[in-house]
């Protein structure tokens, strides 16, 4: 079976200094690689940031991206989360058409089987949010569609390696992981 599609999602641990991210872009845009989706933030160390992204590629690309990324002076470690057992979470924003009536209430319903919250409401659309993994973020935005989508903003991809027998539990992350 050809894993040439094969999305490999990369944590990389960099040093929160101006410049990284226009660096590390840069560099992966000078070699042809494209940035599927990014998620950049601060760690519990003030002085790192990690990145979070995801490449689309076979074994080759994905070797490729990180042989580049360790090269850089400002990138301490790069981790292939994807040949882990990981959690992931994708954040959705978006405004729907909803006039007051039975069309709110149903988007209200669709919005209570994704688990999802209503933050702001308008004379005719509400802003949703919704978080979860890239497929349920993606089912629900499907089944909003026919409703009018009047603006959708998404966040790159956010993952954490799991620790070794954890369930689903929130007090289990897998941040301990991350720190071996």
């Amino acid at each position: 079976m050809s894993n040439s599609n094969y999305r490999h999602l990369l944590s990389a641990l960099v040093q929160n200094v101006p410049g990284v991210l226009a660096h590390i872009s840069g560099m992966l845009a000078s070699r042809g690689f494209n940035i599927d989706s990014l998620a950049v933030g601060e760690t519990e160390d003030p002085t790192l940031s990690r990145m979070t992204f995801v490449v689309v590629g076979d074994e080759r690309v994905l070797e490729q991206v990180r042989k580049q990324l360790e090269k850089i002076v400002t990138v301490v470690r790069v981790l292939d989360i994807s040949s882990n057992d990981f959690v992931e979470r994708d954040l959705l924003l978006v405004k729907i058409s909803a006039p007051a009536g039975s069309v709110r209430s149903e988007v209200r319903e669709l919005v209570d089987i994704f688990r999802g919250q209503i933050v702001d409401v308008g004379p005719d659309e509400v802003m949703i949010e919704i978080s979860g993994r890239e497929s349920k973020v993606q089912a629900f935005i499907e089944r909003v569609r026919p409703y009018g989508i009047r603006e959708l903003v998404r966040t790159g991809r956010i993952a954490m390696v799991r620790s070794d027998g954890v369930s689903d539990s929130p007090a289990t992350t897998g941040a301990e992981a991350l720190r071996a």
